[in-house]
């Protein structure tokens, strides 16, 4: 069999033109990047834009809520003064294009206040909010006095579209090239250098150079593509098929094992990954309400307080008891009683939803807000709100001597750096103005 062996010089065919395999590679990468670039800009510059256009709604909704409550208390009082303030601070706000007030007056013809960043009425695609102005001189009685017109600046919406959609366009094109750049790069360090290797060794061999095995100028850690190819050459030049055969067996099975083994410690590693981030959830929230709990709310306090201190910015307290919960429990039955937390806590969380707001259950039918960079006025202002949230609930209860229905008593603390070097201080202050929120006959806030 080795008499019949010819040594055969190995060359690339010379009626076809020479190709690099990393060129093409390189190619093809540059197409799929291109048609990648352009879907991912078209789908990202839409989705921009629907972010823009919330986040210019979410604008608008603020400066409604910051404005809404003043101007109909502006036009109620007929301040003109205040009035022309506060309708030229919505006017200047970045995010309004034009705004308009429409005064209702009983008996007279409705006075209309006009503000438009454009020098015409174009058409706009920016969001608009309706809104009537609703005054409540004393309690229980609503009044409209006016409708207010927002909307958004569309000049401002394109800006910012176009801003995101030029940054959208070089990260993907800088993305695409230094992908087609790694790609050439690994590919010519990890496959070419060794394939031309090969080859040259290829055609060397003959009777006499069995013996010399191939070896790869290279070092890898794990056994790859270029591994098997190594050893395959090794094996043939060895003339050990049946060998390398069974050998080759034993490798897909192990293979197989070792992917089985994989995929199985994967799994298991997810489930527990799964586990711990619930366990850790369970561990920080209230398991009846679902807000923070105690050990949650001791964690953050602190961070809070000392956040407040270096940045010398107010910092307030809510603490919350529910108003004769014993007697409702005692009424209604525990699992009412529940219940009643529950809406309780839903209440807390729609009014309290601010970015850095804390709310938490202390225990029992006890809560407590943090509010940062909220004053003691903001803060009562808050509190008032949320008493209001709460009535409009109107859960029965029976067994109250205020109300017929659910309510609380509310303290509110203010930091005070000159007095107060830690936490408990300010949450001491504020469960003393509960105390006397109680005392002053409960559904009440007490500073």
């Amino acid at each position: 069999m080795a008499d019949d062996f010819r040594t055969v010089p190995l060359h690339p065919p010379k009626t076809r033109t020479f190709s690099s395999l990393g060129r093409r590679l390189v190619l093809a990468t540059l197409v799929f990047c291109l048609c990648f670039t352009l879907a991912m800009v078209t789908l990202r510059t839409w989705q921009a834009w629907e972010n823009n256009l919330a986040q210019m709604n979410s604008e608008l909704l603020l400066i409604d809520q910051v404005f809404q409550n003043t101007l109909a208390h502006a036009i109620w009082e007929m301040d003109r003064e205040s009035l022309d303030k506060q309708i030229t601070s919505v006017a200047n706000a970045a995010p309004v294009g034009r705004v308009v007030l429409n005064i209702l007056r009983p008996g007279q013809s409705p006075e209309i206040i006009e503000f438009n960043r454009y020098a015409s009425n174009s058409s706009s695609v920016a969001p608009v909010l309706h809104r009537q102005l609703v005054a409540q001189p004393y309690i229980g009685a609503n009044e409209k006095v006016g409708e207010l017109t927002i909307e958004g600046d569309n000049n401002l919406l394109w800006e910012r579209l176009w801003d995101e959609a030029r940054s959208i366009v070089i990260t993907q094109v800088i993305q695409s090239l230094l992908l087609a750049g790694l790609v050439m790069t690994m590919f010519n360090r990890l496959v070419t250098v060794h394939v031309v290797h090969i080859a040259r060794h290829l055609g060397k061999l003959s009777p006499q150079t069995l013996n010399f095995h191939l070896k790869l100028q290279r070092s890898v850690q794990r056994q790859d593509e270029l591994s098997l190819l190594e050893f395959k050459v090794n094996a043939l030049q060895d003339n050990l098929h049946a060998h390398l055969e069974r050998q080759h067996s034993d490798e897909l099975a192990l293979a197989a094992s070792r992917d089985q083994l994989a995929e199985l410690v994967e799994a298991r590693t997810s489930e527990l990954k799964a586990a711990n981030q619930a366990l850790e959830a369970l561990s920080r929230h209230d398991a009846l309400t679902g807000l923070a709990n105690r050990r949650y709310f001791d964690e953050l306090k602190d961070v809070e307080f000392r956040r407040a201190i270096r940045h010398n910015t107010p910092l307030a307290v809510l603490m919350c008891d529910v108003d004769f919960f014993k007697i409702y429990n005692d009424t209604y039955g525990h699992i009412k009683g529940d219940e009643c937390l529950k809406q309780i806590a839903g209440t807390l969380r729609s009014v309290f939803g601010r970015s850095g707001e804390l709310t938490a259950r202390l225990g029992g039918e006890e809560f407590v807000v943090v509010l940062p960079n909220i004053n003691a006025s903001q803060a009562c202002e808050a509190a008032q709100r949320f008493r209001e949230s709460l009535a409009e609930l109107e859960l029965p209860h029976g067994g109250s001597a205020v109300s017929p229905f659910v309510t609380l008593s509310i303290g509110v603390a203010e930091l005070d750096t000159k007095t107060m070097d830690h936490f408990d201080q300010l949450l001491q202050r504020a469960d003393q103005a509960l105390y006397r929120a109680k005392r002053q006959g409960r559904n009440c806030v007490a500073l």
